[in-house]
């Protein structure tokens, strides 16, 4: 069963703008949004069984990514209600 990609853009569309212009903007959005989306990539290896993990290590994962997208969401909504 092919694995959903957690991109930014796919979860969050209505941010599309936002991101793009912190990705830009703001080295520390930047660096979280690079960690994330790496996050992304490792978890859905160790979900297809490309890369051998245990659950354990794929849980560390899964909960690091959470806590990043929190992260993030919460830089873009502060974005888009300092340009509205």
């Amino acid at each position: 069963m092919p694995v959903e990609h957690h991109t930014l853009a796919n979860d969050l569309p209505e941010f599309k703008h936002e991101i793009h212009q912190l990705k830009m903007e703001n080295a520390h959005f930047k660096k979280l949004f690079d960690e994330y989306h790496e996050l992304t990539r490792s978890i859905e290896n160790m979900e297809n069984e490309v890369t051998l993990a245990t659950t354990a290590e794929e849980e560390k994962a899964k909960h690091r990514r959470v806590y990043l997208k929190d992260e993030l969401v919460s830089m873009l909504r502060k974005a888009q209600t300092t340009t509205a």
